[in-house]
């Protein structure tokens, strides 16, 4: 029985022709999140004040007035950049029960498969100066507190910043020195592995 084909502009199975963005705005989406991309790539490896708008394009493959045009300015961006707001959003996405391994998979997945790691860019604080100062102040609002709101119990402060401390750790290992018997791993089995020690930490 051959396959039923569909024209290339039907929406995916769930999605409303209203949900499916415009070839225009999924370009500029894209273009966005390389530029994204790039500076946090950058941020990870040289100072603030060294980083220039046109190493940025050069790394997201557009032009320095494309950046201009969708961010304004490298302060701009670079806000945007040390924002842990929505990286900590879907780190904590999923109930406390089962948090450590979903927040074990996410590091791994987002190294693994997107190449950007959603907490590593605090430990590169002490590159940048005054910036440094606000990633750090950033990182501990947007990621540390948040997950302490989740918790119950005793030392719920101390728990969110040792589990943290230990997604960092593995974040450090798989995505820095890049650990060879971590990453001839499965995700699955590193999670089995290593999430159990994360939840000890959110669970009184």
């Amino acid at each position: 029985m051959s396959a039923v084909s569909t024209p290339a502009d039907t929406p995916p199975p769930g999605r409303t022709p209203a949900d499916t963005p415009p070839p225009g705005r999924r370009d500029a989406e894209s273009t966005r999140t390389a530029i994204l991309k790039a500076a946090r790539y950058l941020l990870a490896r040289h100072a603030h004040a060294d980083i220039t708008l046109k190493a940025v394009a050069d790394r997201a493959g557009v032009s320095p007035p494309l950046i201009l045009k969708y961010f304004g300015n490298k302060d701009t961006l670079f806000a945007r950049v040390m924002s842990f707001a929505a990286d900590a959003e879907a780190l904590l996405a999923a109930p406390l029960a089962d948090l450590g391994p979903h927040m074990v998979r996410h590091i791994l997945l987002s190294q693994s498969e997107q190449g950007a790691d959603p907490l590593l860019r605090i430990v590169f604080a002490p590159l940048h100066g005054e910036q440094g100062d606000i990633l750090r102040a950033n990182f501990r609002t947007q990621v540390t507190a948040r997950l302490t709101d989740r918790l119950t119990g005793p030392d719920a402060a101390l728990r969110a910043e040792l589990a943290v401390a230990t997604l960092l750790g593995l974040g450090v290992m798989y995505g820095i020195a890049r650990g060879p018997e971590l990453r001839e791993r499965t995700v699955a089995d590193l999670v089995d592995r290593y999430a159990p020690t994360v939840q000890a930490h959110l669970t009184p």
